[in-house]
């Protein structure tokens, strides 16, 4: 059965007993359209993307490794949200629109709390590299190798606090090969007008690359706000300081992702560049701490990174109350 956004907003209020990450709403389009496929990428993007993940409900992933890969269920975009004629990406197939999240370590990605409520649900998933459109006139790859398909093991630390930081930080039921950890911001001096970017998996699509944004406000406590280009399926996403390549902070919340055309159909919700709310990323401070720090040595390969110091895991932090708004992916 297909389901509009709207129906799932309508959903959302009548189920709250249903997990968050199942509501999609809270992104949209600030002026251009500045999203991209991989294919797209500069090379300095092409590598941070390679160690973005998306996350999936276990029976989207089927397989096993001895086989040596897992297929990926997925749907027509065009078809699952009714859009309208003309919609960018409408022929391309859409997987899990659950989360998006980054290896920040050997074995540990970072995602918002939201992404992953219990142990329960990190059970459940399966953390996958390279959903992406690698050249022009490709497609998505309904194939992963077991190589880039991980379990969630151990939820390390976790936050979500409504108007405040939400992020998680997971374990992975081993260490990653191929993807080196991206590397994080440590020194707090985001501020507003600096460029980000987002790489990540709006509405469930293949990996997709934001720029052409800035920050707006650096001052709000445990997240700033920017104008990034972002959907439901981008919660978790890194964002990047543009200039430094860096991790900045989280992707969590924004405005709306579609509205109803007068057709009936769905289209993007489109703002002016300085207009909308705004898009929220959980500040990298909030959980810097608990992100091994990373060295630089050079191998007979080349430039890698090891982990030089891994934090003690921390109790969960307290939730004030679980999300599901429309503007709360």
């Amino acid at each position: 059965m297909k389901k509009t956004l709207k129906a799932l907003f309508a959903l959302a209020m009548i189920s709250p007993l249903l997990p968050a990450a199942v509501f999609a709403g809270g992104r949209s389009i600030y002026g251009s359209d500045d999203r991209r496929d991989l294919f797209d990428a500069s090379p300095k993007e092409r590598a941070l993307a390679d160690s973005v993940v998306s996350l999936w409900r276990a029976e989207n992933v089927t397989g096993n490794r001895a086989a040596g890969g897992f297929s990926l269920t997925t749907t027509n975009f065009s078809d699952d949200l009714d859009l309208c004629p003309g919609e960018r990406f409408s022929g391309q197939p859409r997987g899990d629109e659950l989360c998006s999240g980054a290896l920040v370590g050997g074995d540990l990605v970072m995602t918002a709390g939201h992404c992953v409520n219990d142990q329960a649900m990190c059970d459940g998933l399966r953390i996958v590299f390279g959903f992406a459109i690698k050249d022009p006139g490709a497609g998505a790859p309904d194939m992963i190798g077991a190589d880039n398909v991980y379990s969630c093991k151990q939820i390390v630390t976790r936050a979500k606090v409504m108007d405040g930081p939400d992020y998680a930080l997971i374990r992975l039921d081993r260490e990653v090969t191929g993807h080196k950890p991206l590397e994080i911001n440590r020194d707090g001096n985001l501020k507003q007008g600096d460029g980000v970017l987002v790489i990540g998996y709006p509405v469930g699509l293949p990996l997709k690359i934001a720029g052409g944004a800035a920050v707006r406000d650096a001052s709000r406590e445990g997240y700033f706000v920017s104008d990034l280009d972002s959907f439901g399926g981008n919660s978790g996403s890194p964002v990047f300081n543009a200039a430094t390549g860096l991790i900045e902070g989280i992707l969590i919340r924004g405005g709306e992702d579609f509205e109803m055309a007068p057709e009936g159909c769905m289209t993007m919700a489109v703002n002016p560049q300085n207009g909308g709310r705004g898009e929220d990323a959980t500040k990298v401070s909030a959980f810097a701490p608990f992100i091994p720090a990373l060295s630089r040595v050079k191998d007979p390969a080349g430039l890698s990174f090891r982990n030089v110091k891994v934090p003690a895991a921390r109790a969960e932090q307290a939730d004030p109350g679980r999300y599901f708004s429309a503007g709360f992916q």
